[in-house]
């Protein structure tokens, strides 16, 4: 049995075997099988958290997803998101025939076999997005979407032996490397905080001999946290919400109703010019959005009205009205859900899907509306400053 891609820790009269796989390689899935039958553990660790367990055993439900309750309750951007991610690995695994995710399957389905304790090793995904969402500033938040939107027009293929060197350390540190110089403040809730949470879970599993079934990129911080005890209390916490943002989000319309206020009463004429240009600005650039995503034209008119008012308050955001209406006028039905998994791999295919055209509408709304406000609220200032 090679011992590539294999890490044996013995730590107080355990024996801990880390096995660094890359998600979308047939070889990861073929070793994890080998290693978990040679080696007979008592418990197998897999970083799956259970809402992605059941996504893994169960298949993706997305017949029963309520697209309504996604918009109400703020989450089309996670969703999206998360799809985005979804799409660049199915392509992926794709290209080398087989299914994402299938080494975790195999830890499963050989935990099993071999009738070891089945460990879900990771924290709730919602947790860590929760995490990577807090240490974001706005330009921050942008940019990540931005790259994670731009993978699903990624065209790049890369060679399974390219995809088996990922899994070096050597190769390893430069990657992580280049990850925190995009996004410094993600490798912390990403893969440190992540690195705690599976070492600590790893070491609390059961029996004498224990496999891990890991992505390669939290193998060097496993070995070196499984030495140190964890909190998983702490690690679990939700960040608190900072005051600063709703403080912001609420004094710029305070700040433009002041201002466009102010203005009518010494100039009519000019308040009335504030006002048609904040109603352009906002309207119109959620509108483009709006039309980007390719919605209906009575999603665009919404994405229109709403927008000017909805930049004024903080409570309610254009992408949802239109969302709404595109969900009603062009209501997604059970093939279009159940068409996701597959329609998720290609730019086509999220344009065409009714129910990823309903989450690219309120982004795209949205975005236009943010851009509006900045631009337009540049506007009212400048005709305050001319008429002061």
């Amino acid at each position: 049995m090679s011992e590539e891609n294999i890490t044996r820790i013995h730590l107080d009269d355990k024996e801990y075997i880390l096995i660094g796989t890359a998600h979308v390689s047939k070889n990861s899935a073929e070793q994890v099988k080998e290693v978990i039958e040679a080696e007979r553990p008592d418990a197998v660790c897999v970083e799956l958290d259970k809402q992605r367990y059941k996504s893994v055993t169960e298949g993706n439900k997305w017949r029963e997803m309520d697209i309504f309750q996604v918009i109400k309750e703020k989450k089309a951007t996670l969703l999206l998101m998360n799809l985005a991610i979804s799409s660049f690995q199915k392509r992926m695994a794709k290209q080398f025939g087989i299914e994402a995710g299938q080494e975790m399957i195999q830890g499963i389905e050989s935990a099993k076999e071999t009738e070891a304790e089945l460990v879900l090793a990771d924290r709730d995904i919602q947790i860590t997005f929760s995490r990577i969402w807090g240490n974001l500033g706005f330009k921050g938040k942008a940019m990540l979407l931005m790259q994670v939107i731009g993978s699903i027009f990624s065209k790049e293929t890369i060679s399974e032996e390219e995809l088996e060197k990922l899994k070096s350390k050597d190769m390893l540190d430069s990657m992580l490397e280049e990850f925190t110089e995009h996004f410094p403040r993600l490798k912390k809730p990403l893969i440190d905080e992540r690195d705690q949470y599976l070492s600590q879970k790893i070491k609390n599993a059961t029996g004498d001999k224990v496999v891990a079934v890991l992505g390669a990129a939290h193998v060097p911080g496993i070995t070196r946290e499984i030495r140190n005890e964890q909190n998983l209390l702490r690690l679990n916490e939700r960040p608190p919400k900072s005051k600063a943002p709703k403080m912001i989000a609420w004094s710029i319309p305070i700040l433009i109703i002041s201002i466009i206020a102010f203005t009518f009463f010494n100039n009519p004429s000019a308040g009335w010019q504030q006002t048609i240009s904040w109603i352009l600005w906002n309207g119109s650039l959620s509108a483009v959005g709006t039309a980007l995503a390719l919605g209906h034209p009575l999603t665009i008119l919404t994405a229109f009205l709403a927008a000017p008012i909805s930049s004024l308050n903080p409570l309610i955001a254009a992408g949802w009205f239109a969302g709404i209406v595109q969900a009603l006028i062009r209501k997604p039905h059970v093939g279009d859900f159940e068409a996701l998994s597959e329609d998720v791999h290609s730019v086509k295919g999220f344009w065409h899907n009714k129910v990823t055209r309903i989450l690219l509408i309120v982004v795209f709304a949205n975005i236009g509306s943010s851009l509006g406000t900045f631009i337009g609220g540049a506007d009212v200032i400048r005709v305050f400053l001319e008429n002061l």
